[in-house]
Formats: structure tokens, C-alpha cells, sequence
């Protein structure tokens, strides 16, 4: 080392630490969602889950933008997604609807939710290295993601915002469609079924501009009516669900048919 030569500095790049902070982020809106849910500020806790799904769905689009993707990184957005998506709605939707049910059946339910989220995040760390993952090559995903997860599952607090039906101010009838919704959510997020990831959808050239219309609309429609907006999107995406189970197989039954011809030419 020549002696004239400046000293190197040393310790974390900035850009290193830019995407953990929104992760962080993430997990304190995740706990600011429960903290109002404990004061029976319903919107507002909903509000701050939802922010929480925002910022993670950034924070690793921002690590790859800085190249500053690490293990660190994606073990603390585990962390905050169990925290967020699993810990937060779980009592949120305790202390709305589910305590209502008789005995401790309403805990049991509400926890099923946050158990699936750690056993999904859980499944996806201990995988994140395997080379034979089928659904990811194809560019689906295994399950619900937790974020998604948490969205579906307060879905009729969506609509009891929008609409406040009367069946929804009902607490039994509130607690037992928050169960059911809640077991389905949970079930579908450690299920093995494929589910659509944005790899997995391919536009035509021909459909850009009127797909960006449409995500125009929708970000107007969001910002004008959100829980009207929320309510529709968590319909379009349960009925999405048969048809990328459907669409993964026939990928899959494409693939194996190649590999099939493959091995016959070859011999």
C-alpha cells in the first residue's frame, strides 16, 4: 500500500442501509396498527396495516435498485412480516369481532392467523437458497404472501367502512364471517397451491396503454373511495385464485411435455 494514498473509509455504505430503514418502517406501522386497535380506532389501524404492506412491497425493489440486497435484509423483513401481517391483524380482528365468540374459541381462530404467517415465512427462508422450486421457475408463488394475507383477512372491516351493513353490526354474525374468512386466509397461505406473482403475468404490447389507464383509474378510485376500492380488489384477487391454479398447471403440462420430447430426441 503506498503511503500516499488516501485511507479508506470504512463501515456500511448509506445505500446499505436505506432499504432495511423501510423495513423498519414497515414493522413500526405494523405496531402503530395494533396500538390503535387496542384504543378501538378501527380505520386507523387498518390504515397503518395497509401502510406497512406498501413499504414492504418496496423495500426489496429498493434493495435491488442500490444493489444493496443482503441476508440481513431479507431476515429482517421476515421479522417485520410476521410482525405486520401476522401479529398486527390477528389482534386487530380479536379485538373487533373474534372475542365475541364463546369460550377462548375466538383466541384459538385469531391465532391460526399469525401461526400460518410465521410457518409461511418460515417455509420461504428455508427455501430461499433450494434449487428445485417449481412454482418460482414457472414465476408463480407457493400460497398467499403474508401481505396479501393480512388484506384479505380484513376485508370486512373494508366493508363495513364502505357500506356498514347491518349483519356486519351484528357481533355474532361479525365474528363468525371474521373466522371463516380468517381460517381460509390462513389455510391458503401455508396451502401449497400456486398463486400469481407478478412474474407470472404477461401482457400483450397491445394492452400496455389501456393496462395503464386502467392503474390509473384504479389509483384515483383508491385515493376517492378506499375501502369501496379495497373491497373490490380483495373479490378480484380471491376469484383469481382457480385460474393460476389452472394456468400453473398447464405451464407445468407444457414443460413436462418438452422435457418428454427432449428425452426421445436424445435417445
Amino acid at each position: 500500500m503506498n503511503p500516499d494514498d488516501p485511507p479508506r473509509r470504512r463501515g456500511i455504505p448509506l445505500r446499505a442501509v436505506v432499504p432495511n430503514a423501510v423495513t423498519v418502517m414497515a414493522l413500526g406501522c405494523g405496531l402503530t396498527g395494533v396500538r390503535f386497535a387496542i384504543g378501538g380506532e378501527w380505520e386507523k389501524a387498518v390504515t397503518f396495516i395497509l401502510l406497512a404492506a406498501v413499504l414492504d412491497g418496496i423495500d426489496g425493489r429498493i434493495a435491488r435498485l442500490l444493489k444493496a440486497t443482503s441476508r440481513f435484509g431479507a431476515e429482517l423483513d421476515s421479522l417485520s412480516d410476521v410482525t405486520a401481517f401476522g401479529v398486527a391483524p390477528t389482534l386487530l380482528m380479536y379485538l373487533w369481532a373474534l372475542q365475541n365468540l364463546p369460550g377462548r374459541l375466538g383466541w384459538v381462530i385469531a391465532l391460526a392467523h399469525a401461526i400460518a404467517c410465521a410457518l409461511r415465512l418460515a417455509r420461504f427462508n428455508a427455501q430461499i437458497d433450494a434449487s428445485d422450486q417449481p412454482h418460482k421457475r414457472l414465476g408463480y408463488l407457493t400460497g398467499i404472501p403474508a401481505p396479501v394475507g393480512a388484506g384479505l383477512i380484513l376485508t370486512p372491516l373494508y366493508l363495513q367502512f364502505w357500506l356498514d351493513p347491518s349483519w356486519l353490526r351484528d357481533e355474532v354474525w361479525r365474528a363468525g364471517i371474521v373466522a371463516t374468512v380468517g381460517l381460509i386466509v390462513a389455510f391458503m397461505m401455508v396451502s401449497n397451491l400456486p398463486t400469481y406473482s407478478w412474474g407470472s403475468v404477461r401482457l400483450r404490447p397491445a394492452w400496455r396503454f389501456p393496462a395503464l389507464a386502467v392503474i390509473g383509474i384504479l389509483a384515483g378510485a383508491l385515493f376517492t373511495n378506499p375501502w369501496a376500492t379495497l373491497t373490490i380488489f380483495s373479490a378480484l384477487y380471491a376469484l383469481t385464485l382457480p385460474f393460476a391454479v389452472r394456468s400453473y398447471a398447464r405451464l407445468r403440462a407444457r414443460e413436462e411435455a418438452g422435457r418428454k420430447a427432449g428425452a426421445g430426441t436424445q435417445a
